[in-house]
């Protein structure tokens, strides 16, 4: 609970021949993060093999299967690895291509008659309009002395029209059509230029309607008609026969894809590990309680062809580790919220259970009310039974975790929906006389309770990792501590017992600490400086190295800083009282208002009241909510998380043959 999983470091010789067996079932166990080793004495001679071909050719696959599935209009369902057949390469390459060149003659036709469908809608389009002319439309170009224009243009223009081309040109409208005037234009073979040029200055869209067979547009128009209806009966048994080739293939199509999918994760393993001409070697981490199954999955898989070694990561650096955390259902939401500012480092103290515990304190404090945190609650519990994915799950038990703190402060407060319940308070409102100063100084009680846990949390994992010095002088190691501690005392002894008297043992505390915060980058300056020359000078590199009066100029700077941040973290925690006051005063408000509507709205005015409480009621968990669980979030990464935190920590994927690597961390 307090620590992430211990992890092995796995190293595995297998023969050549029992490469590709090994890693599928290692990718069905789902219990190895892979790393890749390079090759050298220590693991192997030969590097580990290109395989930028044969992923190129998964993903053409893949590529061409989502093609069909498109063009066929179906859902490829990808069954479990599991349940796949052993197929190479080659073999689904060929079976794709049979599935494709089943479908794309059917596929192509239908296009073909879609096309057809669309022209010769087009052209009925363009026809219908014209109907009532009773003229040959083969004849229309034909005349020796008359120039035919058939189209449309803007209503507004037609005025305009007559205007421009005059008496030498006899316009004929017909009926508007989707926002445009049909019309036809006639003039003399001579006056087609002015006619034309007219015409186009006013946006005239031309209908060229032409037909085989001639005759009247009446004629022309029903023709299209019946070859649109002979279109659609063709385009329908088209659709029938793809969608039944499509209910065929989805199955195979989606087995083969999965097929793919599992080449290319395997390929791209096989590209981590180095070999010799018979064996290779395959490296990574695997969880300590993992390892008794992982060494008897592969015994099952190649018997006694294989070493398995498992050491511990005691000289590994904490960095190239990776980070296994398990949890309870409860807890695992919180660890949502570690995880969003970083996980851990492998030899920190994982410190989901102290995030939850300060979180769910904070957010009560700051939304206390039982009928708000039942609400929450409620709603929680329908997310996590009927949630579809886990992380919604999680999420709904964080709902129903923050709704139970916040009914827990209600019962504190003694308020429900806003309303106070005399009697019912175990302590009192945060509007209550005198409330103020009460709630601000538990605040910050609160704030040097959650910052005192921070720094005690960073000198246990400073000296975890070995870094005693940086466990004892930095600034939130001891000797930050001592300062933070002591000069909370003193604040005690002055502005609480209001003793006026200086306490020599705090302030030598105070002053020690901030001396040894003082010359501890100095020291350190004059104990590695020379270290420092010699081994740049060894390696032949040169750069600025501070001299000693700017390092003590920068501890200066550091120890000042030091004082304003724990200043600043510990006043950063007010805000608990404050949101806590403006939730009790928003509801406050809400009634205040409900009165007033009820008194200016006569007969209807007690249901409005009620209307504008439950409103009330309504924003202030939602906005409220949102705003206390943002403040809570806040407080635990800048003034809790800063103190220890480092976030640096790498995840751990296990190697799986379905989907991504996925963290295990639940």
């Amino acid at each position: 609970m307090f620590r992430p999983a211990e992890m092995k470091r796995l190293s595995v010789v297998v023969l050549e021949q029992d490469r590709r067996r090994v890693l599928r079932g290692l990718g069905q166990l789902g219990a190895v993060h892979l790393v890749r080793s390079q090759a050298g004495p220590e693991t192997a001679p030969e590097p580990p093999p290109d395989r930028t071909a044969e992923l190129a050719r998964c993903d053409a696959v893949i590529d061409r299967a989502a093609a069909l599935a498109r063009d066929l209009g179906i859902a490829v369902r990808e069954p479990p690895p599991e349940a796949l057949p052993d197929l190479d390469l080659d073999e689904v390459e060929r079976r794709v291509e049979t599935v494709d060149n089943r479908v794309r003659e059917p596929l192509q036709r239908r296009a073909d008659c879609r096309r057809q469908w669309g022209e010769v809608a087009a052209l009925l389009g363009q026809a219908a309009g014209f109907e009532t002319l009773e003229v040959p439309v083969e004849d229309l170009g034909r005349l020796s002395f008359l120039h035919f224009a058939l189209g449309s243009l803007p209503p507004a223009n037609l005025e305009r029209l007559r205007q421009e081309v005059g008496e030498n040109v006899v316009l004929v409208p017909l009926a508007e059509a989707g926002g445009e005037q049909r019309l036809v234009a006639v003039t003399s073979r001579k006056g087609r230029f002015a006619l034309e040029t007219a015409l186009e200055k006013l946006g005239f869209a031309r209908k060229a309607v032409e037909a085989e067979g001639g005759g009247n547009l009446a004629e022309i128009a029903d023709r299209l008609r019946q070859e649109q209806d002979r279109l659609s009966e063709e385009l329908g048994r088209l659709n029938r026969t793809v969608d039944a080739l499509a209910n065929e293939v989805a199955e195979p199509l989606g087995e083969l894809v999965a097929v793919v999918r599992v080449e290319r994760r395997i390929l791209e393993a096989e590209q981590n590990f180095p070999r010799t001409h018979a064996t290779a070697l395959i490296t990574g981490w695997v969880p300590a309680d993992e390892v008794a199954s992982l060494r008897r999955r592969l015994r099952d898989l190649v018997g006694n062809r294989c070493v398995i070694e498992t050491a511990d990561a005691a000289d590994v650096p904490e960095e190239e580790i990776p980070v296994l955390v398990k949890h309870s259902r409860l807890l695992r939401p919180f660890q949502m919220l570690v995880a969003a500012y970083g996980l851990p480092g492998y030899r920190d103290l994982e410190p989901t259970l102290f995030v939850a515990l300060t979180f769910l304190g904070m957010f009560g404090m700051m939304f206390g009310d039982i009928g708000h945190g039942g609400v929450l609650a409620a709603a929680g519990v329908l997310a996590a039974v009927y949630g579809r994915t886990p992380k919604f799950r999680d999420g709904g038990v964080l709902l129903v975790a923050a709704g139970a703190a916040s009914v827990v402060f209600g019962f504190v407060y003694g308020e429900c929906f806003g309303v106070e319940i005399e009697g019912l308070a175990l302590w009192q409102s945060p509007l209550a006389p005198d409330a103020a100063a009460t709630f601000i100084s538990v605040s910050i009680g609160i704030g040097v309770g959650v910052i005192t846990l921070g720094l005690v949390l960073n000198i246990i994992n400073r000296f975890r990792r070995g870094d005693w010095l940086g466990g004892l002088l930095d600034r939130t190691g001891v000797v930050g501590g001592i300062f933070y501690w002591a000069s909370v005392a003193m604040f005690l002894r002055w502005g609480v017992q209001k003793r006026s008297d200086l306490n020599w043992l705090l302030a030598l505390l105070i002053g020690g600490a901030l001396v040894a915060l003082l010359v501890r980058e100095p020291l350190l300056h004059a104990l590695y400086h020379r270290r420092d020359e010699a081994e740049a000078e060894a390696e032949g590199k040169a750069g600025y190295r501070p001299g000693l009066i700017e390092t003590i100029m920068e501890s200066f700077i550091h120890v000042f800083e030091t004082v304003l941040t724990y200043l600043s973290n510990t006043i950063s925690f007010v805000r608990l009282a404050a949101y806590a006051m403006s939730h009790t005063a928003i509801l406050v408000a809400t009634f205040l208002l409900a009165d007033e509507v009820a008194k200016a709205a006569g007969a209807v005015g007690g249901p409005l009241g009620a209307v504008v409480i439950v409103l009330g009621n309504a924003m202030a968990i939602v906005l409220e909510g949102i705003i206390a669980s943002v403040q809570a979030l806040r407080l635990e990464y800048y003034e809790f998380f800063s103190k220890f935190h480092t976030g640096g920590g790498r995840a751990f994927q296990p190697f799986r043959l379905s989907g991504k690597d996925q963290e295990s961390n639940a």
